[in-house]
């Protein structure tokens, strides 16, 4: 198992932490979404064929899932805003590899670096749980989390416009732009955590994660083009559960794994886990198809819009995301994360039913999109909330990583099997193929089914029983620490308290060993808790102090067995020399 090794920091981060940090993952979800108005294109522009010009698309896809639990666990072990500007720069020169060239093969090693991006997400989320105060914490994160949303949905208006007035090389130039912005903001104003896990990174692991997801995810990604029954897709496939068996195994034997696949298999971590696919899912299916359906010719049951047009008719999905983030920090707040996901789920549902009637007029789609955007909001938000709640800080960054995967699982499936209906749904007109009316509603119903699948699975998270200080379960360090020395039952824990007996909230408790060196270190909670885990049998001295009283030091012995030892600490009046 692994620790953190400094305390929690005060929390007062500054106020612009965490727009920059949100700021960061919108430049990553623009990347995403930058050549979706010029998919259609590519094979002209990259001068190859349509299934070569494919792999512009799937290569960003495919880094972007390896290097998204890779980073997470990086920036647990050596600083989470270090992989985060290390996620970004190599993003920008992705970026400028892509915006002068035309060559297929320049282009996809380009897109590939621009992939690495996506480690932003987890990365930020973890600093923020490292650095805010729980009442700011629920709405900060549920920004994070919807950034990849917000960024896409703004993004699609954007480069529409770029790419019908000028070069299309022009978007890369534009994204590099804003991620040398991201850098410099990050680094003028996100201060480094000083939260570091304990141990080496599992480089077999890494390596054993990225053969299993590029295995998976390659005729997840290509199953259409090359045949679902296929003797290399199947091969793919039954290769994928072979390594990531393997995998699985290995990481159960490693002191220190990439990741924690017995925190993983958590009721909370896995259901929540693959209620995030399902979320990805329901998400990538209104991406694919409105700006379909709003610019097919209305000839052919399409609304006639301009490439412009669509994007901003899709753009009310991004922007309600972004303003869903305040809401379910009082929902949350209220009701707990788990509620908050299933009231999402719900949206999200009555948006696909809703939207299968409504496909005749652009307004309508602008009403499908703001419904759409408010539940995979509320959705989205709930996520990290969960996580966060289930998995000691030390593994903050490595358990999102993992989560954020989980959701681009889901954009991944969502985007073949949509793939593979619209096509077996298309009309051909010209010799070339249309989708349908009703490929998009057969889409909506697949949507909506994933949505249920999702609820399903909600509802058999771990309920929250309301208190009368609601907050985020091990949001903070403190909290992390208790929770893990219940789960070890190799600790201490107690209260401490003044000298009148009253408890002593935000006071500093320090483990120091038979060496005298730091074992281990938390904050009391509200009513003057803590809990350390210890790691190793023997004798300790337990330092407490707060502002206000004096200084205390408790010798404790552990055994190395039975429950947490209990030594509550009571701290002295503050000696005032005259």
């Amino acid at each position: 198992m692994t620790q953190t090794t400094p305390a929690r920091p005060s929390g007062r981060a500054g106020a612009a932490v965490v727009p920059v940090l949100a700021f960061a993952g919108i430049v990553v979800a623009v990347m995403q979404t930058l050549l979706v108005p010029v998919i259609k294109d590519l094979p002209q522009l990259l001068d190859t064929a349509p299934a070569d010009a494919t792999w512009v698309l799937t290569s960003t896809l495919l880094s972007g899932a390896v290097a998204t639990p890779i980073m997470g666990r990086l920036g647990d072990l050596f600083g989470k805003r270090r992989m985060l500007v290390v996620s970004l720069a190599v993003m920008v020169v992705g970026a400028l590899v892509s915006a002068f060239t035309s060559d297929l093969l320049v282009m996809i090693a380009g897109r590939t670096l621009q992939g690495f991006a996506m480690g932003a997400i987890p990365l930020g989320i973890g600093l923020m749980r490292d650095m805010l105060p729980r009442e700011r914490l629920g709405s900060a994160m549920a920004l994070m989390s919807s950034s990849i949303g917000v960024g896409g949905g703004l993004a699609l208006p954007a480069a529409a416009l770029v790419a019908q007035h000028t070069d299309w090389h022009a978007l890369y130039l534009g994204a590099a732009g804003l991620g040398v912005l991201a850098i410099a903001l990050t680094l003028a104003v996100v201060p480094e955590s000083p939260l570091r896990a304990k141990g080496s990174f599992d480089l077999p692991g890494a390596l054993g994660l990225t053969a299993g997801l590029l295995l998976f995810l390659l005729p997840v990604s290509k199953g259409s083009a090359w045949g679902w029954t296929s003797g290399t897709t199947l091969g793919l496939f039954g290769a994928a559960a072979v390594v990531l068996l393997l995998w699985g195994l290995m990481e159960l034997r490693v002191a220190a794994p990439l990741v924690d696949l017995r925190t993983t298999a958590r009721r909370e971590v896995l259901l929540t886990n693959l209620a995030s696919i399902m979320v990805g899912v329901s998400f990538f299916v209104v991406s694919l198809v409105l700006p379909q359906l709003l610019q097919l010719p209305t000839a052919s049951d399409g609304l006639g819009q301009s490439m412009v047009v669509a994007g901003l008719c899709v753009a009310p999905l991004g922007l309600t995301m972004m303003f869903t983030a305040p809401v379910y920090a009082r929902l949350s707040a209220r009701y707990g994360p788990k509620v908050t996901l299933i009231i999402g789920l719900l949206v999200i549902a009555a948006g696909y039913g809703g939207g299968l009637g409504l496909m005749s007029a652009a307004w309508q789609t602008v009403v499908t999109s703001v419904v759409l955007g408010a539940g995979i909001g509320l959705a989205y938000s709930s996520l990290p909330a969960l996580i966060v709640g289930a998995v000691p800080a030390s593994e903050t960054g490595a358990a999102n990583g993992l989560n954020t995967l989980m959701r681009s699982i889901g954009t991944s499936v969502s985007s073949a099997v949509i793939g593979m209906v619209l096509a077996n749904t298309s009309d051909v007109a010209g010799g070339v193929a249309v989708p349908t009316l009703h490929g998009f509603r057969v889409s909506f119903g697949i949507a909506t089914a994933a949505v249920a699948v999702g609820l399903v699975l909600a509802l058999f998270l771990p309920g929250r029983r309301p208190s009368a200080h609601p907050q985020l379960r091990a949001s903070s360090e403190e909290e992390a620490n208790l929770e893990r020395a219940r789960e070890t039952l190799r600790g201490f824990r107690g209260r401490v308290l003044d000298a009148s007996g009253a408890p002593v909230a935000r006071a500093r408790v320090t483990l120091i060993d038979r060496h005298g060196r730091r074992a281990g270190a938390t904050v009391t909670a509200a009513d003057g808790t803590y809990a350390l885990a210890v790691p190793a049998q023997g004798p300790y001295v337990l330092a407490a102090r707060a502002p206000g009283h004096g200084p205390l030091a408790s010798p404790a012995t552990h055994t190395g067995t039975g429950d947490c030892v209990a030594v509550d600490l009571s701290l002295p009046p503050e000696t005032v020399t005259a």
